[in-house]
């Protein structure tokens, strides 16, 4: 696997080796040795969802109990973008993005302290993502998918946002005490 670094520290692009022929493709999509190396933690919790074209999911995290995720597409296509929100980090506020689809086979490695959200640019998309830590309920939160200050560039205007990611505060009204800590 070819694995690039982003303008956020710790966010990762991983290209895994794909082997095609007339039947098809097989690919490793996870070898713990193998991320571990390229700095990516154990993954505990493995999720799918499946959304249509201009569904809008983010952007969220866990807190206190943060979550790395390693995303990738099954089928369809994405704008998948992280959010550096760790309190005192030199990259607070600021976002990367890159475009996975069941065709280019990319991860995105979206590391604790970081929101993460994603926009359907298909006719739908089958993700799947890995966590470094399971779903709590008690510590899920979002920050505004919109928020000025963090200007996203989404490839197109939602269709479908929740509400509860409709209602999400934008990052500056998160207290830092509420937010993960930068740590170097």
């Amino acid at each position: 696997m070819e694995v690039s670094t982003t303008a956020l520290e710790g966010v990762l692009i991983i290209e895994p080796q794909v082997h095609g022929d007339s039947r098809g493709f097989f690919m490793e999509s996870w070898r713990r040795e193998a991320y571990l190396a390229a700095g990516i933690p154990d993954m505990v919790q493995s999720n799918y969802s499946r959304s249509g074209r201009g569904v809008l999911r983010g952007l969220h995290f866990q807190y206190p109990e943060p979550q790395g995720k390693l995303v990738s597409v099954l089928q369809g296509t994405i704008w998948d973008v992280a959010v550096d929100i760790r309190a005192g980090s030199p990259g607070f506020g600021q976002w990367t993005a890159t475009e996975l689809s069941g065709e280019n086979h990319r991860q995105f490695y979206v590391p604790e302290g970081f929101a993460h959200g994603f926009c359907v640019t298909s006719d739908y998309a089958l993700v799947h993502y890995m966590c470094s830590r399971q779903f709590n309920a008690d510590y899920d939160a979002a920050v505004a998918w919109d928020d000025p200050a963090i200007g996203i560039e989404w490839p197109l205007l939602p269709a479908s946002v929740s509400e509860r990611d409709r209602g999400a505060p934008p990052l500056s009204e998160w207290p830092a005490d509420k937010l993960p800590p930068y740590r170097s």
